[in-house]
């Protein structure tokens, strides 16, 4: 029997696998991964935040599958003894003009059916003694989790119940033919039932290698942390969010303490000149040719000049990023950061210049491709894997 087979490591993979394993006990599945361990980059990566599906677009796959995806992942921690947490977060506004913002999310979190709620300064002090902020949005349903963690005791499961996990070993072709399809690595070529190709940062050429045509480009983007050194991490007790720009998928720099204790700030979000560059030196010559092939780069740059100039600014200058958090926590001073080891955003990019704002999947035949899931994928990833399996299991015509 052909094994179903799942291209990519990382939280979404895993949990399509085990979707899939879940849809079809009896026949194998396989992940491969072309690192040498889970939950090398997007995944691992991360703020660790269970998001609560506040800030999406209502009637979007983000919103839909982050709220009942974000019940979905505590149940699911809670069942297994993972370790996790909700002390819910604070959004809010530093400066009277960023209320009509503030209760627009408010707005939109109602449509999307989260728990939100204005916060009274008295409870924002008491939340939080050492932030400013003139408003603010209580968001209870916000959690805490080490989606590492939760990648490890996923790929536990698929193998006790009999799948396969193969590590080191990167697909480099993807051929559909009459009733199965053909999957190349370095050791061998095999044959699968479906597969499913959660590639992340490759998720693009994945899908050139079956011959489609994906729409978009990714574009790397790092987002680069710093943290609070410990004798200064009482400044913030919990999760703290300014009001997003709603024109960006970015959430802005934002405090977040994590289960471990620590405090981290940021991310800031600036081009990265390899899909895997997470320090500033990292340079990919292919990845950057790639994207300066692209008109859709040009047409971004256009587009989002000014906001990409003022990352570069907090990437490169400190205090300009120490002035971002101190908006927030005016009790920052430079010397109580320390840099953080940093992300890098797969961001799906259309020709016209636009940042793909929702989750994309395209199906080819028996290949199903995930284009865009950057955050709240992880959050949302349980429920992004059973709605793949459901979609690759139905005959296409």
């Amino acid at each position: 029997m052909l094994p179903n087979v799942v291209v990519g490591g990382g939280i979404v993979g895993l949990a399509t696998a085990r979707a899939l394993q879940e849809r079809e006990p009896d026949r194998p599945v396989v992940v491969l991964e072309k690192e040498a361990t889970l939950a090398a980059h997007q995944t691992g990566r991360n703020s660790g935040v269970i998001h609560s599906g506040l800030y999406y677009a209502p009637g979007s796959l983000k919103a839909t599958l982050a709220v009942r995806g974000a019940e979905a992942m505590k149940e699911w921690c809670a069942a297994r003894g993972v370790p996790y947490d909700v002390p819910g977060k604070l959004v809010v506004a530093t400066s009277p003009a960023e209320l009509p913002r503030l209760q627009a999310l408010r707005e939109r979190g109602k449509r999307n059916g989260v728990p939100v709620r204005e916060a009274s300064p008295d409870e924002i002090r008491e939340r939080e003694p050492a932030l400013r902020a003139v408003a603010g949005l209580v968001v209870e349903s916000t959690g805490r989790v080490d989606y590492s963690r939760v990648c490890a005791v996923l790929g536990e499961e698929l193998t006790a119940a009999g799948g396969t996990i193969r590590l080191s070993e990167a697909v480099s072709g993807i051929a559909a033919r009459a009733g199965e399809v053909r999957l190349t690595t370095a050791k061998e070529t095999f044959a699968a039932h479906r597969v499913a190709v959660c590639g992340g940062l490759q998720s693009d050429r994945l899908a050139r290698m079956t011959g489609a045509d994906p729409g978009v480009r990714i574009m790397p983007f790092r987002g680069e942390y710093r943290e609070l050194v410990p004798e200064r991490e009482h400044l913030v007790r919990g999760l703290v969010y300014p009001v997003p720009d709603p024109d960006l998928p970015f959430l802005g720099v934002h405090l977040t303490r994590g289960l471990d204790g620590h405090v981290h700030l940021g991310p800031n979000a600036v081009p990265a000149f390899a899909r895997e560059g997470y320090r500033r030196r990292d340079i990919s010559p292919r990845d950057l040719a790639d994207s300066l092939r692209y008109p859709g780069a040009w047409r971004m740059a256009r587009r989002y000049g000014r906001v990409g100039a003022g990352e570069l600014l907090r990437s490169f200058v400190a205090r300009s990023f120490v002035a971002a958090v101190r908006r927030m926590l005016p009790d920052v001073r430079a010397e109580d950061l320390r840099p953080a080891p940093a992300g890098v955003r797969a961001q799906a990019v259309g020709r016209d210049g636009r940042l793909v704002d929702d989750f994309l999947f395209r199906r080819t035949g028996a290949v199903l491709h995930v284009l865009n899931a950057p955050s709240p994928a992880a959050t949302a990833s349980l429920l992004i894997g059973r709605r793949i399996a459901d979609e690759l299991l139905t005959e296409s015509d």
